[in-house]
């Protein structure tokens, strides 16, 4: 790569929060492999910046665990469960970006020996200082915890400058823009104003272990191609939650 594509980046370690529906594509459930290629190669054209990158994705397009206990299963079991359809959806994530060359190392919170890594902290560490794509699967290994708050936890552990949370709107707004024209953008927003307005970017503890450690959230549209490349060069249109 020349030096003039080659932008300066705004961080040097940061952590992609995907939901378990953004691979689905446009199938209502499961996995959509040219869709899980597609993030693949978004998170590609930001490790070849030289981003030491962690990833956390959800399972909500296999199996969610509020849904499960809302249909009468007990709580803790469809927890598990939902933990478990993580680290599918790992395992699939890591397939789509060793195939284009990314070292990747799949670190669950629920120890399976044979597909993937135990979560250790200080591992995990060297494979990013080795810049290897460590996805962290199975939330935090407990249930009542949403991979929202298992993406702000690893993140504070894995000394990350910023959670990118990549969704299907560019930002946060005040209401859904897709079902309201005269939703409003935020630029920024506080981490006590999500709370306060529910503007959902993530659930409540997500957001407070965020703010006791001073760490942003970049809420970006993962719909635009290039776009979170495009964020850490300092471009494109996304939401800062911030102190």
């Amino acid at each position: 790569m020349s030096a003039q594509s080659e932008p300066k980046v705004t961080y040097n370690r940061v952590l992609l929060k995907i939901s378990g529906e953004a691979l689905m594509g446009d199938q209502g459930y499961g996995l959509h492999p040219p869709t899980v290629a597609r993030i693949a190669q978004e998170v590609k054209s930001v490790h070849d910046l030289g981003v030491e990158i962690c990833m956390v994705i959800g399972g909500g397009n296999i199996f969610r665990g509020l849904q499960g206990s809302a249909q009468g299963m007990e709580r803790t079991t469809a927890d598990y469960m939902g933990m478990l359809a993580t680290v599918m959806n790992a395992l699939a994530m890591q397939a789509a970006l060793e195939a284009l060359q990314i070292h990747t190392r799949v670190i669950s919170a629920i120890p399976m020996d044979q597909v993937c890594e135990p979560y250790i902290r200080r591992r995990a560490v060297r494979h990013l200082e080795k810049k290897r794509v460590c996805i962290f699967a199975a939330g935090t290994g407990n249930p009542y915890f949403t991979t929202d708050t298992a993406a702000t936890l690893r993140a504070n552990e894995m000394g990350c400058e910023a959670i990118f949370k990549g969704t299907k709107v560019d930002g946060v707004y005040d209401k859904d823009p897709k079902k309201f024209p005269d939703a409003k953008r935020y630029e920024n927003v506080s981490y006590d104003e999500v709370l306060q307005k529910h503007l959902g970017v993530m659930d409540a503890s997500a957001i407070a272990l965020a703010r006791d450690n001073h760490l942003p959230i970049i809420v970006f549209s993962l719909d635009e191609p290039g776009g979170f490349k495009g964020i850490l060069s300092g471009q494109g249109t996304y939401t800062r939650v911030h102190g």
